[in-house]
């Protein structure tokens, strides 16, 4: 996955809407690649918003 691929999923993921079979298919990889690449998944969704690392990157100049 490439880093913009990462934080498109992390994005995708803060809306419970949307599901990792939908978002990994979006992306057109495995669920497993995007369990792989965004190993905070296994703690559950509530990780990606409250852990550290889930502030987005700001884009880039």
């Amino acid at each position: 996955m490439t880093p913009e691929q990462i934080r498109h999923a992390r994005a995708l993921l803060t809306d419970p809407e949307n599901s990792v079979p939908s978002i990994a298919k979006l992306l057109g990889i495995p669920r497993t690649t995007l369990y792989k690449y965004v190993p905070e998944l296994a703690a559950g969704r509530d990780a990606l918003l409250t852990g550290p690392g889930s502030a987005l990157p700001s884009p880039r100049s």
